[in-house]
């Protein structure tokens, strides 16, 4: 089955990085792009200052923009990739929703809804049933299904195989985030350069609330959130691509480095088209992981950890994703994948 897909602000940063994933995608193939008045009308190619490494492809190049409303896509379009502000999307995403679209959403917006499905595919993959509840409660043919924050995407993988195997109460986090996670021109050069910046809005807040409905448990009905305290300080650094985190946790059972290491690197992967073949990488090295030499492991959709040690109560550790891949758009094609695996699309 060849799923025929939408993106809607396909020119932006996140949108390049879903072109280039979809279109040699073998069970996904580009059908309508999107962006903003400004761009719609256009061929692809002149609204896009395209910025991948790897040229615009040919049939995605000559294809017309069209506005981000439902008249503009076309009714045989099976699923939505979104990579919309926040604030358009929150009043966006409902539409296509309601107009019988099932959208994947890497926006920022309904996160944390009681009915909208918060998913890790090697993580939560059940609670993509909260689409049933969603369409119950808001009379949609359509669904709305979230990926979370690049940031909350890099260290919930190793907390999930810590608290599988050792159970968790309390988790702080430090990132050391990089400049692609704010967009094209979100940080300017003469902010960033030879410079840290200890403070990203809203992001602190994303990572303490999503990685606890992430790791909480669905019965079907509802999303009971993980009870453990979540601390998050997010800075930005001048890296281009690929989180960093330091990551501390106080675990209810005893653990040793070893038996984190082995917890992690056994923690499952999935058999979709887009999963890596190993989920954490976890490195003996205690400089490892690096964003410049781990961020593109299995074509950067890996999750690397090193540094684990004992502490008082508990273990530390540090982790590496790709954030625009892995974080961003990879996040939203595998949860697509998923969608298409569990036959909602």
């Amino acid at each position: 089955m060849t799923v025929r897909a939408g993106i809607l602000g396909a020119t932006g940063a996140v949108g390049q990085r879903l072109i280039q994933l979809l279109e040699p995608h073998p069970e996904f193939e580009i059908a309508a792009l999107t962006a903003s008045e400004d761009s719609a009308g256009k061929r692809y190619d002149e609204a896009a200052k395209w910025r991948i490494d790897v040229p615009i492809p040919d049939s995605v190049a000559e294809m017309t923009v069209g506005a981000t409303t439902p008249e503009d896509v076309p009714d045989d379009v099976d699923l939505i990739f979104s990579s919309l502000p926040s604030s358009v999307g929150e009043e966006v995403e409902p539409a296509f929703c309601e107009a019988g679209y099932i959208v994947s959403s890497n926006s920022s917006n309904a996160r944390a809804d009681d009915d909208v499905p918060l998913t890790i595919p090697e993580v939560n993959a059940d609670h993509i049933d909260l689409i049933e509840v969603q369409r119950d409660e808001r009379g949609w043919d359509g669904a709305l299904v979230k990926n979370p924050n690049c940031s909350t995407i890099t260290m919930v993988p190793p907390l999930a195989a810590l608290d599988e195997a050792f159970g968790l109460d309390r988790i702080t986090v430090s990132t050391l985030q990089a400049v692609s996670g704010a967009g094209y021109s979100g940080v300017t050069s003469m902010e960033i350069i030879d410079n840290a910046i200890p403070h990203i809005g809203g992001e602190e807040r994303k990572m303490e609330t999503e990685s606890r409905k992430l790791l909480g448990e669905f019965d079907g009905a509802e999303v009971s959130w993980h009870g453990a305290r979540v601390d998050a300080s997010c800075n930005r650094i001048p890296t281009l691509d690929g989180h960093l985190e330091n990551v501390w946790t106080d675990t209810e059972a005893d653990a040793t480095v070893e038996e984190a290491k082995e917890a992690m690197r056994s923690y499952p992967t999935l058999d979709l088209h887009s999963s890596p073949e190993q989920l954490i990488h976890v490195f003996e090295q205690p400089d490892r992981p690096q964003p410049r030499l781990d961020r593109d492991a299995d074509n950067g959709m890996a999750i690397a950890a090193g540094g684990i040690q004992e502490t008082d109560g508990g273990l530390q550790f540090n982790c590496l994703a790709h954030n625009t891949l892995r974080g961003a758009a990879g996040a939203s094609v595998l949860n697509g994948e998923l969608l298409l695996e569990r036959g909602y699309l």
